[in-house]
């Protein structure tokens, strides 16, 4: 009988580590998530511009869908580094706005995850943005986003 309850009592410790163990991890991803976020679409496309960053943390096959109306379009990655490169040309600075973020959302299941990015500009929301993300050997990248503009 003491054998039996000292079984149970080990095999209880060692599933709730476990289970300890796997939310550690999934907030270790859910960090990940959020960084890659922060540094490649927050940092650089709204704010610092950096095109290395951008390349790090954006898939190549990434692909923005942009609704007007009830038309979508859609905008590649390379797309919209060319543009982010003609607004650098025009003004080397940068915007004068204040950029902020908040990552309300982070939702990661295995090697897949989705994010839902509030942008500020000057303490404004502009932007709430719904990302999808894959994890690949380098890391988390963003493959795909829809938005909805406060800004209309």
């Amino acid at each position: 009988m003491r054998w039996g309850r000292f079984f149970l009592t080990i095999l209880a410790v060692l599933l709730v580590s476990a289970g300890a163990v796997s939310i550690a991890h999934a907030g270790d991803e859910e960090d990940a998530v959020k960084e890659t976020i922060v540094n490649a679409y927050v940092k650089g496309i709204h704010i610092d511009r950096d095109i290395p960053a951008i390349r790090k943390g954006f898939h190549p096959s990434f692909t923005m869908f942009i609704m007007k109306g009830e038309e979508v379009r859609t905008l590649s990655i390379d797309d919209w580094v060319k543009s982010i490169e003609k607004s650098k040309e025009k003004n080397p600075d940068g915007p004068d706005d204040k950029v902020t973020s908040d990552i309300p959302m982070v939702s990661v299941s295995g090697d897949a995850a989705v994010a839902k990015v509030m942008i500020y500009r000057d303490e404004k929301l502009i932007y709430s943005d719904y990302m999808s993300l894959y994890k690949f050997e380098d890391g988390w990248k963003i493959v795909g986003k829809i938005y909805y503009s406060h800004k209309d």
